[in-house]
């Protein structure tokens, strides 16, 4: 038997809706032919940057989640030398904090006794995913070289066309991935 569907405009309807943020997060993957922005031309504001401790909504008693990739945080890139050489820059195993169970790398000694005497002033926004897709409610891998650095705080993104899709609303880019952060960081 049979049954007709008289739902089908709603069905229709959430397909739809659920195709186009399908669509508009497919460009949060990183890009394999684009190439990494130089450190010069990233924004004048990142360029005497001071960082500032993330007041972060996320209960006290669970450590929000952080990206990684087999443990190391961010990709192994140095959160600190984002504010201090206004660049991005490859960390070392031989300089690593342990905070909020992972490891984060750093260029040097100096620089990993800075994050660690004030991590949450260097640790990058959105436990360092993507932030224009946790403004899309999802969370994204990062590509380090996709960053930019607003009022005081780090903002990492999948590569440099998300990276330039944020930057078009940064405030509201920002305020929509405020909202998401805490269900996100829970799951």
């Amino acid at each position: 038997m049979i049954i007709p569907c008289t739902r089908r405009p709603l069905f229709s309807t959430l397909v739809v809706s659920t195709l186009a943020l399908t669509i508009s997060l497919s460009a949060c993957a990183p890009s394999t032919t684009e190439s990494s922005q130089s450190a010069s031309s990233q924004s004048a504001s990142s360029q005497s940057a001071q960082p500032v401790s993330s007041t972060s909504s996320t209960a006290d008693t669970a450590e929000p989640k952080v990206y990684t990739q087999e443990g190391i945080a961010i990709k192994g890139a140095d959160p600190v030398a984002y504010f201090t050489e206004s660049a991005f820059v490859e960390g070392s195993a031989d300089y690593t904090h342990e905070w909020q169970g992972v490891t984060w790398q750093f260029a040097s000694a100096e620089n990993r006794d800075l994050f660690a005497d004030d991590p949450e002033a260097y640790a990058p926004e959105y436990g360092g995913y993507c932030a224009w897709a946790v403004g899309q409610k999802a969370l994204v891998a990062v590509d380090p070289a996709a960053w930019e650095i607003v009022d005081g705080k780090l903002y990492l993104n999948a590569n440099q066309k998300v990276q330039t899709r944020w930057a078009k609303d940064i405030p509201g880019n920002i305020a929509l991935a405020d909202t998401h952060w805490p269900e996100l960081s829970a799951q």
